[in-house]
């Protein structure tokens, strides 16, 4: 049975949980945001998809991944079976460029104009980037988001019109103002629709804490990413389409929405900069830098997905390279080294395990998971050190509120399970998987 999307969406603004958000969609659901403008949602870790009527065709936002296209086609197609005229990527991860074969297919099908893709110039970039290391993205996403046999996809729709900062395109009688914001990503756009008073915001506004510190992608932007919310408030919208989670509908809300992200990015940000202009090293900069825990409390900047901890880290290596400022981390010894010679002080890689279960159990988590992969790397094939590293670890995924940690925690539970419980690996669930 289908949910009315608008009204829990509204709903959301005063508490957001994103399972019971992805139960609301069902499937894929169309949501009319303004006159002749629709987004759709999808279940997944999946970005929504912003549709535009023309009197030329349809102007779509994004397309969804490879596993959702279907669905959004079908979906968009329940609204409009008119010709996409044109597609703007907001960005270049894969669950928002996923579909774009399947509009070129129907439009060559249906005999119509080639479909004109439109995004900022850094797109192309990335793309190649991405097939030259389809490898090790597998892997990280594969352990980010919990899926075994995830394969990352090596080709990829290069758009037909870029742009640098700013680009103005008037089709079929509507106007879209095409805005550059350095944030998730370095080739992010965000669309301005001024006779709709609609903001396309793409990755910029997820419905959580911004993913500006993800530990295993590249490089994010945490001021630019504060200055583009900032130009985005300026505009006045009435509505803005987020690249995840529910339409923000209402002028104070996108502004207060807006409002709030910005602050989080700079109290964070500027922290960040001043601590390290005091000369501390990387380890008391994270230790130093004071959480807004009054924004990050709002429904819409809650940390879940990613971690504010990890903005911390991302602006020390924007600025000052990947040195932490430990002179023993500067040419370090071999993990594995390391670790045998601190089981052997300690008397064995057991005792190293044990002594973390202890730490664990005490609630002394951060110590522990050291303990845990000292041991681990000490003695790889040992079945009773790996099954304390998965209960260490399966506390400390316990314990964390974001994907981005548990996915790194239950990453090293699986691990181990292949070495001391081949069973339990095999049986893990399969999830959904997105990108960002």
């Amino acid at each position: 049975m289908a949910h009315n999307l608008r009204e829990i969406g509204d709903a959301c603004w005063c508490s957001f949980k994103f399972p019971e958000w992805q139960r609301a969609i069902g499937d894929s659901q169309a949501v009319e945001v303004a006159k002749d403008i629709i987004y759709i949602a999808t279940r997944g870790v999946v970005g929504n998809v912003t549709v535009v009527r023309t009197s030329e065709g349809l102007v779509v936002f994004d397309t969804g991944s490879g596993t959702t296209a279907r669905k959004v086609y079908d979906t968009l197609r329940g609204w409009d079976s008119s010709p996409v005229h044109s597609i703007v990527l907001t960005h270049g991860h894969v669950d928002h460029v996923g579909g774009v074969a399947l509009f070129d297919r129907e439009a060559k099908a249906r005999g119509e104009p080639p479909i004109r893709v439109i995004a900022q110039r850094n797109m192309p970039a990335r793309f190649a980037r991405y097939v030259a290391t389809a490898g090790f993205n597998t892997n990280i996403n594969g352990r980010q988001f919990g899926v075994a046999d995830f394969k990352w996809p090596t080709a990829f729709r290069q758009p037909d019109l870029t742009y640098d900062e700013e680009l103005k395109l008037t089709i079929g009688g509507v106007a879209f103002d095409l805005h550059h914001g350095m944030g998730e990503t370095d080739d992010h756009t965000w669309t301005w629709i001024a006779d709709r008073k609609v903001i396309v915001s793409g990755d910029f506004v997820i419905w959580a804490a911004p993913n500006c510190g993800n530990p295993q992608k590249v490089q994010r932007y945490c001021k630019p990413w504060a200055d583009a919310f900032r130009a985005m408030a300026a505009k006045g919208a009435t509505a803005l389409v987020p690249g995840h989670g529910p339409a923000v509908f209402g002028a104070d809300r996108v502004a207060t929405l807006l409002g709030d992200a910005a602050g989080l990015l700079d109290t964070i940000h500027d922290q960040t900069v001043a601590l390290m202009n005091e000369g501390k090293t990387l380890d008391q900069v994270v230790a130093g830098v004071k959480m807004p825990h009054e924004l990050l409390s709002k429904p819409y900047l809650q940390p879940t997905y990613d971690d504010p901890e990890f903005l911390v880290r991302n602006i020390w290596r924007l600025y000052g390279g990947w040195w932490d400022g430990d002179p023993a981390h500067l040419k370090p010894a071999a993990a594995a080294t390391l670790a045998r010679e601190l089981a052997a002080l300690a008397g064995g890689a057991e005792k190293l395990a044990q002594r973390a279960s202890e730490l664990a159990e005490g609630g002394e988590l951060r110590v522990a998971g050291h303990l845990a992969e000292f041991a681990a790397k000490a003695a790889p094939d040992n079945v009773a050190v790996h099954k304390i590293r998965i209960a260490v670890n399966q506390k400390r995924a316990a314990a964390e509120s974001t994907l981005m940690a548990k996915g790194v925690f239950n990453g090293a539970v699986r691990e181990s399970q292949g070495i001391a419980d081949p069973e339990a690996l095999a049986a893990a669930p399969r999830r959904n998987v997105g990108i960002g």
